[in-house]
Parts: structure tokens; C-alpha cells; sequence
């Protein structure tokens, strides 16, 4: 992508420091049955309706530039834990920037008090939602004669762009390591590097620098997509990766040690499924490697699933049926990212309904809603 760098939106003064996630988050995460839920949590969750609860959980997307009356009704119902944003859904900063402020005044009558999870994916280079920082790509920056330095001002600026119209997460950075020029990660430039070292001191100063900014880091694609041929994308079809467990550990997962050592609040799980470690179940899906993740990573903050459309889960049946095998996995978020607020709306009665007949783990699944809505409080 070659657009010229845009001034940051009128309101694009950084944002206060992200406070640190509160205590009580807990390591294990739905794959553990000793989960403990504080008491604020319990009672806070008790008031909600059943839809309200499940919403707490679902990440919803719209078509266009205006967000339908039945998203904006979702918002100011407390059915939803906030949206993603696409370049459809852009026109310019300010037109953005007047969206949320009119779904913050919709946030503010719902039962839930704390800010919206307003996303996008703005990691740079190819892939950018907004105009404007970061327009080096990963790839820009490992390859530059100061990758750290160039990572910490990718950072920033993604943060300031994004905090400048209101929005507070980012699905970004990449932390895949590639492996041959041209495969899936490095065609599109979302690669630091083939060393996992590098991607992971990389890594860790975006997300620092974007955190100082006020915008929450979303690490992905757990346990990464850095060993994937250059067709083998989990958005068109399934994708099965055969990497051994010695590599995954001795190179994927190492970025990831030292993005939760830079107190990344968001790891994204991968849609492929690693035979080594889960050979039924993309790891989105898979309970294993989510354990993974939180048991052998330690990661304490949120996950969040992939596009829950996504070609990689078409043997996987309906939006419905895909969040519910999402959330038993210990997804914490499900994204909802079709464009469609029905499919958000899907998920959340689906997931109120498995609740309610006990498919899903109600104590599990409320340590997630939890650990949501510790991060939402966290970036007020």
C-alpha cells in the first residue's frame, strides 16, 4: 500500500498510560477447572441478563460507513464488548472519530461500565485501516539499520493514530517468524525477520511504545503462522501445519515470551491446526493450545479468536456452533468480523444458550468475561 502519511486526527494528543491489568486475572484460563472469579466479577455478572453476560465476550462488525440501529441497539444494551473496524467502515478521521463518539454515547447507558473494545488491524505497511502511522511495514522495520528503534516508533504512531479517533486496541503486532522469502507471512510483509530473537525484541518495543499510547497490543497468531507456505492462508481454506513441538517452542512461541515479558494485553490464537501439539482442532479451538499458551507461556491477559468466518473453520458449522467450540477452547473473545452485526448477534444467543444448558462451563467462561472486563477498565 502506498499511501502518502495523513496528519493524525484532531483529537490526537496520546492518551494517558494504559494502567496495569488488575490482579486476580489468573494463569490457567478455561483449562483449568479450579478457575477463581473475584467477587466484584460474580456480583457484577449476576445483574446481567443471560444475553448481556454472553456479550461479554463478542466482538461485532458492520458493513459501510454508518454502524445499523440493531449494533447501535447492541451497544447500548450491553450486548456486545465493543467492534472492529475496516477500511469500508472509514471514509476519513473525522468521520470515524464521530462514529465512536456516538457509540461511546450509546456505551454509556449500557450495564457495563467501561469503555467499548473499539479494534482494527493497523500493523503497518499493507495492512492499515487508518491513513497515516504506521507506513513501514514489519518487514521495513526488521531490515532497517535500527529495528528496535524503528519497531518503538512503528509503535507509537499506531498508537497516537488510533487513540487519535478513539479507537484503544490493536490487532497488531505480527509475531510470526518466516522461513523462506515470499511465504505467507513475508509476501505481505508482516514479518520482522527469519530470527526469532529479532521478532521478539521487535515485537516487544511496538507493543510497549503502542501500550505508552494508550492503545491495548494484540500479539498474533499464536503459535504462529511463521512455517505456512505462501498459499496456505487460514482466511481462504483449512491449513495444517506439521512443525515439530522443539521448533514450535525453540522458535515461534519465543516472540511471545517476550511480548507477555512487554505486558501485552491481547495474544491472537492461529486458525491453523499443529499436528504436533493438536491434531484435530485449529488452535483457536483447541483447548491444548490454549493450555499452551497460559499454562506453559503464563500469558495472564485476553485471548481472542482470528475471524470467526474464516475458510480454515468451514468443517466447523455455523457462527453458532463455531463460538460456542471457541469459548469451551478458552477463547476469551470471539471476533465477529464479517461485516455483518448478525453474525455478532448469532454468536451471543448461542453462546447464551450453551450457558444456560450447561454445554459451556459457566465458572470458565465467566473468568474470560473477567479478564474482558479488566482490560476494558483498564483503558478508561
Amino acid at each position: 500500500m502506498g499511501s502518502t502519511p495523513q496528519p493524525l486526527s484532531r483529537r490526537g494528543a496520546l492518551l494517558a498510560g494504559t494502567a496495569a491489568l488488575a490482579g486476580g486475572m489468573g494463569l490457567a484460563g478455561r483449562t483449568d477447572a479450579a478457575v477463581r472469579i473475584p467477587e466484584r466479577a460474580r456480583t457484577h455478572l449476576a445483574v446481567l441478563t443471560p444475553e448481556q453476560r454472553a456479550g461479554q465476550c463478542v466482538i461485532h462488525s458492520y458493513p459501510g460507513l454508518t454502524p445499523p440501529a440493531r449494533l447501535m441497539d447492541a451497544i447500548r444494551e450491553g450486548r456486545t464488548a465493543g467492534v472492529i473496524f475496516f477500511g469500508e467502515n472509514i471514509e476519513s478521521l473525522s468521520q470515524i472519530e464521530g462514529v465512536i463518539q456516538e457509540m461511546n454515547e450509546a456505551n454509556a447507558s449500557a450495564p457495563v461500565k467501561a469503555p467499548l473494545l473499539l479494534m482494527t488491524d493497523q500493523e503497518g505497511g499493507m495492512v492499515r485501516r487508518l491513513p497515516g502511522e504506521p507506513v513501514l511495514s514489519a518487514k521495513d522495520v526488521g531490515s532497517s539499520t535500527d529495528p528496535e528503534g524503528q519497531a518503538e516508533f512503528t509503535g507509537s504512531g499506531a498508537g497516537m493514530n488510533l487513540a487519535g479517533v478513539g479507537m484503544n486496541v490493536n490487532l497488531a503486532p505480527v509475531l510470526d517468524v518466516y522461513r523462506r522469502a515470499g511465504d505467507f507471512t513475508d509476501q505481505y510483509e508482516r514479518s520482522y525477520s527469519k530470527d526469532q530473537e529479532a521478532v521478539g525484541t521487535c515485537g516487544s518495543a511496538f507493543i510497549t511504545a503502542q501500550q505508552d499510547a494508550g492503545v491495548a497490543a494484540t500479539a498474533k497468531h499464536f503459535p504462529g503462522l511463521g512455517p505456512a507456505s505462501a498459499n496456505q492462508n487460514t482466511d481462504l481454506g483449512p491449513v495444517t501445519l506439521t512443525t515439530s513441538v522443539s521448533t514450535l517452542r525453540s522458535v515461534d512461541e519465543v516472540p511471545y515470551r517476550a511480548a507477555i515479558s512487554a505486558g501485552t494485553k491481547l495474544v491472537m490464537l492461529s486458525w491453523a491446526v499443529y499436528r504436533a501439539l493438536d491434531a484435530d482442532r485449529p488452535a483457536g479451538l483447541s483447548p491444548t493450545v490454549v493450555g499452551e499458551l497460559r499454562n506453559r507461556l503464563g500469558f495472564p491477559g485476553v485471548t481472542v479468536t482470528d475471524a470467526l468466518e474464516a475458510g480454515a473453520l468451514r468443517a466447523y458449522g455455523s457462527t453458532a456452533e463455531r463460538a460456542v467450540l471457541a469459548a469451551a477452547a478458552g477463547m476469551d473473545l470471539i471476533l465477529c468480523s464479517a461485516r455483518d452485526a448478525a453474525q455478532g448477534e448469532e454468536a451471543v444467543t448461542a453462546l447464551s444458550e450453551a450457558l444456560a444448558a450447561g454445554t459451556l462451563d459457566g465458572t470458565a467462561f465467566d473468568a474470560g468475561a473477567e479478564r474482558v472486563n479488566v482490560l476494558r477498565g483498564s483503558l478508561s
